[in-house]
């Protein structure tokens, strides 16, 4: 077992593991330097034979289950159950070189320096190439047994099946169940990831000690008044659908900010009908989107909400109709996990913070399952899903010497 450093020393290679996310970059590259490399595309299929190649070098069995998620193993000593790390490689269709494919290559060069320095750890190591986490998250909820049974619920923009999807990367839709696994299986699971936000560069934090991964809710909501000249209708006589969505997107603004708490929440989107310059708003559609770690808070400011809207409705005389469109529990990271990273970082030397992840990633499957943790280092001016998208060379280095010497404390404490 290595010694833990007390201020902070990397044994990871930061030039390897930097050159490796540049060289993976390449593929799927842009015009604009961003990233293409939707699931399942060729480009997809390109860097997960580059991930499979460097994962065999670095001493790992690799294989492919049931939901094209490809695993990379090192040897344990002990027949115990796994450490995992892993994340994903695919991108929306202009994204960044960093989100998802630095917890993958963080993995990597984790199993490279096990396998320079002789340490064979007590359980088995695996790195785990998530299929398809930017758009169905199949590759996650299979191993935790929480997918979509439809195959037509997981058909692509373009008619492509989810058969020939996962064929594509080397699954089988008619197997898929076979890809589940459990805490017996999975000791636990720890996901280094770019922040995706602000809050660790305006802090001044270089680590992020994810308390969890937040609940999700959203609605459709329809405000339908009454469509009417603009010129010859009196204000006292009209039933403005858009003067009742302009009260509505103000009070999910106070109700969010003004309610103690770390909740957020936003209107997105506003589809106003007629659309006329000429004509008193009859209809608008808009949307509503809260997140918080407890799922129970995101309910109960629903709830004010709805009381706010009848109001609203009454004084506007509006309809005013809320349809719920997705909802998500939140996971938590498991206690021991945040505080065996906090333990990492003061040994390293390396400043934190703890904080929610806002954003969906394939821990919050892994943490229905098995023990979740995750590291967060800081993304530049808090950009991702972007061609700008950034985080340095050192901070991708400290993230990753944190998820080393992480593992290392786990595999003694599990």
């Amino acid at each position: 077992m290595l010694k833990l450093m007390k201020t902070f020393t990397s044994i990871i290679n930061g030039d390897r593991l930097n050159l490796s996310i540049n060289e993976l970059a390449h593929i799927g590259q842009l015009p604009n330097g961003g990233v293409k490399r939707i699931a399942y595309s060729p480009e997809d299929i390109l860097a997960r034979q580059l991930i499979q190649k460097w994962m065999v070098e670095a001493g790992m069995t690799v294989r492919i289950d049931a939901a094209g998620n490809m695993i990379g193993t090192y040897a344990g000593i002990k027949g115990a159950p796994a450490l995992v790390t892993g994340s994903h490689i695919d991108t929306v269709p202009s994204g960044g070189r960093y989100d998802g494919t630095l917890g993958v290559l963080a993995g990597i060069e984790v199993a490279r320096v096990l396998q320079e320095n002789s340490i064979q750890l007590a359980h088995p190591f695996e790195v785990v190439v998530f299929t398809d986490e930017e758009s169905s998250m199949i590759g996650c909820k299979a191993i935790a047994g929480t997918y979509n049974h439809d195959p037509e619920f997981y058909r692509r923009s373009d008619g492509t099946s989810i058969q020939k999807s996962l064929e594509a990367v080397g699954g089988n839709w008619k197997k898929l169940a076979t890809a589940k696994r459990s805490k017996a299986d999975i000791a636990a699971f720890v996901e280094l990831h770019v922040e995706q936000g602000g809050v660790l560069e305006t802090i001044g934090k270089e680590i992020g000690v994810v308390q969890g991964i937040v609940s999700q809710t959203r609605y459709a909501i329809a405000i339908t008044g009454r469509p009417n000249h603009a010129g010859t209708t009196p204000m006292t006589m009209r039933r403005d659908a858009l003067v009742a969505a302009a009260q509505i997107i103000l009070a999910v603004n106070n109700l969010a900010t003004q309610t103690p708490g770390d909740q957020v929440a936003t209107v997105g989107s506003l589809n106003v009908w007629p659309n006329a310059a000429n004509i008193v708003p009859g209809r608008v559609d808009t949307s509503l989107d809260i997140r918080d770690l407890s799922l129970n808070h995101v309910d109960n400011l629903v709830e004010q909400l709805q009381q706010q809207l009848i109001a609203i409705a009454t004084t506007t005389q509006t309809e005013i109709k809320m349809t719920p469109t997705l909802r998500v529990e939140g996971t938590l990271a498991a206690p021991q996990i945040q505080d065996t990273i906090v333990e990492t970082c003061q040994q390293l030397g390396l400043t934190y913070d703890h904080l929610p992840s806002r954003a969906s990633h394939d821990a919050q499957e892994m943490g229905k399952i098995t023990d979740m943790g995750m590291i967060f280092v800081p993304s530049s001016a808090g950009i991702s899903h972007s061609e700008e998208e950034y985080t340095s060379p050192e901070q991708c280095t400290q993230g990753t010497q944190v998820l080393f010497n992480t593992l290392l404390q786990l595999d003694a404490l599990y």
